[in-house]
């Protein structure tokens, strides 16, 4: 996948997110599981362009390992928030199939990287 993909991909979830965290404030008056997947569901996107901006193999394959663990704990939290009854499970279905779509993209990003650095 190009970067530029991952990039619309990452940018599309987060804002996503921001809706999630703005309907979990709003309506829930959820402050704190909401701030946190705001977070860390928003650092997804943002490491990426870092990456994207990487001045070495190393600084790529660092800011994606990021991404990659941003998209972990994302998926921590929506859980949460769906076994938690703040997120319908419809709703928090769909934003963890996105996040598990971003997490195997940047394994195998990460993955390919690191295999490669080492040739």
């Amino acid at each position: 996948m190009d970067s530029n993909n991952l990039y619309k991909k990452c940018y599309a979830f987060a804002i996503r997110i921001v809706k999630a965290h703005q309907h979990l404030s709003t309506e829930k008056r959820e402050f704190t599981l909401s701030k946190q997947l705001l977070r860390s569901g928003t650092s997804i996107g943002a490491d990426v362009a870092e990456a994207n901006g990487g001045i070495s193999v190393a600084d790529f394959s660092s800011k994606i390992s990021l991404a990659y663990k941003e998209s972990l704990e994302t998926k921590y939290w929506l859980s949460l928030l769906r076994d938690t009854n703040y997120l319908e499970a419809p709703v928090a279905e769909s934003m963890l199939i996105d996040a598990d779509e971003l997490s195997k993209i940047l394994f195998s990003i990460l993955k390919s990287t690191r295999i490669n650095s080492k040739r």
